[in-house]
C-alpha cells in the first residue's frame, strides 16, 4: 500500500506529486506576497544657494521678519535643526559630490564646477539601491556627467532655467511647461505616485533655486513690493583687515550683471509668460535707469532689487516643501519618511556688499539643515554644539536604512545625535578647501574650524598668507586676529589641527 504518496517500488504516486506542487505553488505565492520592507524611506530636499539668513527656523532678522518659510520651520518644529552644518567646499558640484560619495573633494574627483562627476564611483544611491531601496533624483544635478544608481532620474541640464525647464529623463530629454520650483514637485509626486510602495525609497528633490538669476513666479511678482528690505550692517564694508576679500569680484555695486540685476531675462518664456514678467519688470527698469543712479544709492537700488527677486524665489521653495510635507501626510508616508531639507553651501544676501558664496566666511561656509525623523528625533530639537557637515550626509542614508558603511568614506553618521547622544569622539575640528581658483574673484584657500576660532590659509602668491576670527566677538569676520599675541594659544592649536586634518584627511600637497 503507498505510504505518504510513494508506491511500493519507492516511485512517487500521482497524488504526491499533485501535493508537492501546489505545495511549491503555494510557497511561491506566499514569497511574492511577502510583507513589505518596513525600512525607513528617505526624502531629501535640497535647494542651491539657499542661505540660513533667509530662513526663519534659524531666528527671525531682517529678512526673515519680511519673508518667512514657514513650511521648512515645519521641518524643523517637527524635527532637528542644525546650527553648526558646515560645508568641505562652499560652491554647488562640488557639495554635490561630497554628498553623494561620502569624499572631500580630492578624493571624489569633483574639485570644482569644470569638473565632470565620475559616475562609475561608490555613491550612496547605489549602495542604497543594491540594499533594497528605490533611487530617484528629480531636479538639478549640475555634474556633467550622467546620473548612475538611480532607478529613476529628471535632472536639468546645467544649471537650468526658471522657466519652462528641460529634464533629462532616463535617457531623454523632455520639455515642460511652467516655472521650474513647481514642475520640480509635479515631477517628485510623480513619482511617488508610480513607485513600488513595497519597497522603501530614496529620493533627491533637487530645486535650482534660489540660485541666480533670480526670476519669481508669476504669482510672487508684486510681493514685498511696498517694503524696504532692512541693509545688512557690512553692506559697505571697506575689506580692512583682511588679505584677499578686496579683490572680490561679487559685489552689489560693481558686478552684479544686467540679467542678475532683471534688466535682462534669461528664461525661455512663453509670449504668455512673457507678456506678465515683462509688464512687471519693465516700467521698474525703465525708472531705474532714468534715474542715473550713483555711488552708494545705486548699490541700495541693486541690493533691493537682488534680495526682493531672492526671497520671491525663496518663497516659491517654501511653498513646494509645504505640497511635498502635505503630500506624506494624505499618503500615510509621513511616519515613516525620513525628511531633510538643506543647500549645496550659505550664501550673501549683501553682507560684505556681496552675493554667491566660496568664502569659508560664515555665510557661505555654514549651511541650513533641518530633519524630521518620527519617532526617533524630538520634535522641536536644536544642536547648537556638534560640528556636522554635508560629508556626513552619505553616511547618515546608510545608516537610516541600515546599510553598511564603507571604510573609505570621511563623514559620520547623524543618526546617535538625532536620538539625543553625544558621541565622545565627536569631531572638534573642521576642514574646508576651496579649488576653483579666480572665481568671483576668490582665491584658493583652506582652513578648519572649531566653532568659535576659524583660521584660513590663502595659497595664491598674490594673496599669501594667513586668516584667524573669533566668532563670538567678531561674527562679521571684519579683523583678521591671525599673528595677534592675545590669540597665540588658539592659533598654535588650529595651525597642528590642520596639518593633522590635512594628513588624515589624505589631502594632497
Amino acid at each position: 500500500m503507498p505510504w505518504l504518496g510513494w508506491t511500493a517500488d519507492g516511485e512517487k504516486s500521482a497524488s504526491m506529486r499533485l501535493f508537492l506542487f501546489l505545495a511549491c505553488l503555494v510557497a511561491s505565492c506566499s514569497l511574492s506576497q511577502a510583507a513589505p520592507d518596513q525600512r525607513p524611506n528617505i526624502l531629501f530636499l535640497f535647494t542651491d544657494d539657499h542661505a540660513t539668513q533667509a530662513i526663519s527656523a534659524y531666528g527671525i532678522n531682517h529678512l526673515t521678519e519680511l519673508a518667512p518659510t514657514p513650511q521648512i520651520d515645519r521641518i524643523a518644529e517637527e524635527g532637528m535643526l542644525f546650527r553648526k552644518c558646515y560645508v568641505t567646499n562652499s560652491i554647488c558640484g562640488p557639495s554635490r559630490a561630497v554628498i553623494l560619495t561620502g569624499k572631500y573633494s580630492h578624493l571624489n574627483g569633483f574639485r570644482k564646477n569644470q569638473d565632470s562627476f565620475d559616475g562609475s564611483q561608490q555613491t550612496v544611491p547605489k549602495l542604497l539601491r543594491n540594499g533594497g531601496y528605490q533611487t530617484a533624483i528629480v531636479g538639478k544635478w549640475h555634474l556633467k556627467s550622467e546620473p548612475t544608481g538611480f532607478d529613476h532620474y529628471e535632472v536639468l541640464k546645467g544649471q537650468g532655467q526658471y522657466y519652462n525647464p528641460g529634464l533629462f529623463t532616463n535617457g531623454e530629454m523632455v520639455k515642460h511647461e511652467g516655472y521650474t520650483t513647481d514642475i520640480i514637485v509635479d515631477r517628485t509626486i510623480e513619482w511617488l505616485e508610480s513607485r513600488d510602495p513595497d519597497k522603501p525609497f530614496f529620493l533627491m528633490s533637487q530645486q535650482k533655486a534660489p540660485h541666480g538669476r533670480w526670476e519669481p513666479a508669476l504669482r510672487h511678482l508684486e510681493w514685498l513690493d511696498d517694503v524696504e528690505v532692512p541693509e545688512p550692517a557690512t553692506l559697505f564694508d571697506d575689506y580692512s583687515g583682511r588679505i584677499a576679500a578686496a579683490d572680490h569680484k561679487m559685489g552689489l555695486a560693481e558686478h552684479m550683471g544686467d540679467k542678475r540685476l532683471m534688466l535682462e531675462y534669461s528664461s525661455q518664456h512663453t509670449p504668455e509668460q512673457l507678456s506678465v514678467f515683462d509688464a512687471y519688470f519693465r516700467p521698474r527698469n525703465e525708472a531705474f535707469l532714468k534715474a542715473n543712479l550713483e555711488g552708494r544709492d545705486c548699490t541700495r537700488w541693486h541690493y533691493q532689487r537682488y534680495i526682493k527677486n531672492y526671497l520671491r524665489c525663496v518663497r516659491g521653495v517654501d511653498e513646494n516643501v509645504g505640497r511635498l510635507l502635505d503630500y506624506l501626510d494624505e499618503k500615510g508616508l509621513a511616519e515613516n519618511t525620513v525628511v531633510f531639507y538643506s543647500s549645496d553651501q550659505g550664501f550673501y544676501l549683501g553682507e560684505h556688499g556681496w552675493f554667491d558664496k566660496r568664502w569659508m566666511y560664515e555665510e557661505s561656509y555654514r549651511t541650513p539643515l533641518v530633519v524630521r525623523w518620527p519617532g526617533q528625533i524630538e520634535a522641536g530639537s536644536v544642536d547648537e554644539s556638534h560640528l556636522v557637515s554635508n560629508i556626513d550626509f552619505t553616511e547618515t542614508f546608510l545608516d537610516i536604512a541600515g546599510e553598511p558603511v564603507p571604510e573609505d568614506m570621511q563623514g559620520r553618521s547623524l543618526v546617535p545625535i538625532f536620538k539625543g547622544e553625544s558621541p565622545q569622539d565627536w569631531r572638534k575640528y573642521h576642514y574646508y578647501q576651496y579649488y576653483e581658483s579666480g572665481g568671483h574673484g576668490v582665491p584658493l584657500h583652506h582652513g578648519v574650524s572649531d566653532g568659535r576660532y576659524k583660521l584660513i590659509r590663502f595659497t595664491e602668491p598674490q594673496h599669501d598668507g594667513w586668516e584667524m576670527y573669533d566668532l563670538v566677538e567678531d561674527p562679521s569676520e571684519m579683523e583678521s586676529r591671525y599673528g595677534d599675541p592675545a590669540m597665540a594659544e588658539h592659533q598654535v592649536r588650529l595651525e597642528k589641527e590642520l596639518v593633522r586634518l590635512r594628513r588624515e584627511l589624505k589631502v594632497e600637497e
